[in-house]
């Protein structure tokens, strides 16, 4: 009887010896990364189905756009869409006006935006907390509920149909989306170490040289992240140009795309083939900056006192 008890006893040790041994911290993490890429692949798919609906559409020819049910590899598959759509309309000029604005709003906002964030984060002056609270205001007033006043001072101004008034504001801190790029660029300053500036500071450095020469060339990840983001919403910008601008040959490319859409008819082949080319350039930007871009995010957020 006691033989038996202690073999069993030795079964029980042997086999809990052996699940030990398999459910490892290894194995547990193999069983998570598992799980979660089974999770994901399902929704990157999902994510993906417009963009291939797109690519699709922009290879069909006309008369199979809408045909049931839907082909996602079109037979035949009409490569001609795409000269086509980027020689009917002036398609070269939209790029033109595109590229004024999206460089001279980039190149406000990441100034603009990392001055006033270096002041927020490095200065101290009366009113600094105040003033920062009226900046985070700003950013979670909507849009639209300065639409009117904004079109009433544009168009006094004599501004209506130029680029001035998608281009100018980016200068200005607190308009467009620059709270919150002076909000995420803050956070990510109070992370860099204070003592750089008071050995600046003996050696003579101005805050402005320090802000230059110091504090930009050790925030690459959220500049970057600025930039993204600022390029990403003026290349994509359709309601400003909608407003503001009403002359042909000073529409960007968001606004020109609507020309593919007449009174009676659309000629979506086309229309899908000069977005798909639109599009191009802001996938390539995030893939080529997606380092910096994920770096700037995550600092900015633990770093923030």
């Amino acid at each position: 009887m006691v033989t038996e008890a202690a073999a069993e006893a030795k079964s029980a040790r042997r086999e809990q010896g052996w699940l030990d041994r398999i459910w490892t911290a290894k194995t547990k993490r193999v069983l998570k990364e598992l799980i979660a890429h089974l999770c994901l692949i399902p929704i990157s798919i999902t994510m993906l189905i417009p963009l291939l609906w797109l690519f699709s559409t922009s290879l069909k020819p006309k008369g199979m756009v809408f045909t049931y049910p839907p082909q996602l590899i079109p037979n035949p598959v009409r490569w001609q869409n795409y000269p086509e759509a980027l020689t009917v309309l002036p398609f070269h000029i939209f790029f033109r006006n595109t590229m004024i604005i999206v460089v001279a709003r980039v190149t406000g906002q990441i100034l603009v935006s990392t001055m006033v964030a270096y002041a927020f984060a490095r200065l101290r002056f009366p009113g600094r907390n105040f003033l920062f609270w009226m900046v985070l205001i700003k950013m979670m007033l909507p849009g639209s509920v300065t639409l009117v006043p904004e079109y009433v001072m544009f168009n006094k101004l004599g501004w209506i149909n130029t680029f001035l008034p998608l281009t100018v504001p980016a200068w200005l801190p607190g308009w467009y989306s620059s709270s919150f790029y002076i909000f995420l660029c803050r956070q990510f300053f109070m992370g860099i170490p204070a003592e750089l500036d008071d050995a600046a500071k003996i050696d003579g450095a101005s805050h402005l040289r320090i802000w230059w020469q110091i504090i930009l060339p050790l925030s690459k990840p959220v500049v970057t992240t600025v930039g993204i983001f600022s390029f990403m919403i003026a290349w994509n910008d359709f309601m400003g140009p909608l407003i503001y601008i009403q002359k042909m040959n000073l529409r960007p490319l968001a606004l020109g795309l609507q020309s593919f859409q007449g009174a009676f008819t659309t000629e979506w082949h086309w229309l899908m083939a000069a977005s798909t080319t639109m599009v191009v350039p802001v996938i390539f930007l995030f893939f080529a900056a997606q380092r910096y871009f994920l770096q700037g995010i995550t600092m900015s957020g633990i770093t923030g006192r």
